[in-house]
């Protein structure tokens, strides 16, 4: 059989991608008057109540201001928002030297950033965005085409066949069905097939190693501190999460854990070795690791491990298409500022489609989301170098990366006015040098559209 386009639908904007820069695009756009279809491979169950999948997200001040502008943030549980107060950076073993402490009272903040899982983000968009006018969620859509032409930009897409439909029938293709708009938006992962389909290249940084994620509980309170620990061989961060209040019998007595995210960087074998450990004997490694710090540690739930590939697009638009979120780009995790990017690229693409609809203008025309690419990537590229140079410097076990090491921390803990800028790019709000800087020093832009 035959496939053939049967339907004609029309938006705003197309976007493919249902995570949360996706699902947080078509909110914010909607808000803005436009109306967005978003189309996801995955079914509407597991949108709608997301697995964990032991990520959590270190968001910035800018972030949760975002977040809770497009209504998500309010429906997060007090369970699911924690506060990084301070961190401490340490290079080698740990209590070896002494190590670079960062406050947020040094930026008038009570808090560094916040830290929520990422399936409560997912849920979250979720929830806003189905409720939303003028935003529409195609669900169990497989993407089998996209297309920029002079006049719109189309997407075709295929529902999984339903062979109870037609009894008999197994072999039947299921038709395809074509959506056009000025304006599509990859927001599908690193790995983005739609960014391939547009032309669209990327620059791809695979580190040779593997991350594991977890929850574990511990006997010693936290005090909202995280920790990143740089050690030869593996990288280890300890990242503050809310206290877990437990039923402990049947007159509802309760009690509560310290809880704190776990993250594991290590070389491939080494993970994979890591992963097929009994969950005490990982246990045991991570509290060894961390000197014993917060007392005995214990597993909390399931490990989850995660290839670790950085990704940065040759262009963030070009005529009748942008990308958004981790396909324009994917970071490494050391940093946290992942979907952090991700959200202010929303940020950024909405003022320059609100920017050209008040002027009239095509939202989809080239010169349009020049202005988005530009902008994006001036913010996007300092910090994804940046965070590339220090997993490079800090995974480098010879002596010369290690003096260098010591001497950027010594350094850090000297100078005042390093530290805040630390701390300005971990909240979110650099100090103004350090913004007029990034502006002036800039490389020139991949994008061109």
């Amino acid at each position: 059989m035959t496939s053939t386009a049967t339907s004609l639908s029309h938006s705003d904007v197309l976007i493919v991608g249902a995570g949360p820069a996706g699902l947080s695009l078509a909110i914010s756009l909607a808000q803005a008057g436009f109306t967005a279809t978003v189309v996801e491979q995955q079914p509407q169950a597991a949108l709608a109540d997301p697995a964990p999948d032991g990520r959590e997200i270190a968001l910035t001040h800018p972030s949760r201001a975002t977040l809770q502008r497009l209504g998500t943030w309010a429906l997060l549980a007090s369970h699911e928002t924690g506060a990084i107060r301070t961190a401490q950076v340490h290079d080698g073993p740990l209590g070896q030297h002494s190590a670079l402490q960062l406050d947020a009272r040094r930026a008038g903040h009570d808090a560094l950033g916040f830290i929520v899982p990422n399936h409560a983000l997912r849920r979250t968009a979720h929830a806003v965005a189905a409720q939303t006018p003028g935003v529409r969620i195609v669900t169990g859509a497989q993407v089998t085409r996209v297309a920029t032409l002079a006049t719109h930009a189309e997407l075709e897409y295929r529902l999984p066949s339903d062979p109870a439909a037609r009894p008999g029938i197994y072999s039947a293709t299921p038709p395809t069905e074509r959506l056009q708009a000025p304006l599509l938006v990859a927001a599908d992962s690193r790995f983005s097939a739609t960014r391939r389909q547009l032309g669209i290249g990327a620059r791809m940084t695979d580190f040779g190693r593997t991350v594991i994620v977890c929850r574990m509980h511990h006997a010693l309170p936290h005090g909202g501190v995280a920790h990143e620990c740089f050690g030869y061989e593996r990288t280890l961060a300890i990242l503050p999460l809310p206290d877990a209040v437990d039923t402990l019998d049947a007159t509802d007595s309760a009690g509560s854990r310290h809880l704190c995210s776990v993250v594991v960087t290590a070389g491939a074998a080494d993970a994979a070795a890591l992963m097929a450990l009994p969950a005490c004997e990982f246990a045991a490694q991570v509290q060894a690791q961390f000197r014993g710090r917060l007392g005995p540690m214990q597993l909390d739930g399931e490990r989850h491990a995660y290839p670790l590939v950085a990704v940065y697009a040759d262009r963030f638009a070009a005529h009748r298409c942008a990308l958004l979120g981790d396909a324009a780009v994917g970071m490494h995790p050391v940093t946290a500022h992942g979907y952090n990017l991700g959200l202010a690229g929303v940020e950024r693409l909405t003022t320059a489609l609100q920017t050209a609809r008040r002027r009239g203008r095509d939202i989809g025309d080239s010169r349009v989301l020049a202005a988005y690419a530009r902008a994006h990537h001036h913010h996007a590229w300092p910090i994804y170098e940046g965070t590339n140079a220090i997993v490079r410097l800090y995974t480098d076990a010879r002596p010369l990366p290690r003096l260098l090491r010591q001497l950027v921390l010594q350094g850090a803990r000297r100078l005042p006015p390093l530290q805040a800028a630390i701390v300005g790019q971990l909240t979110g709000k650099p100090p103004g040098w350090i913004q007029a800087l990034a502006a002036g020093r800039n490389p020139a832009p991949l994008q061109k559209t």
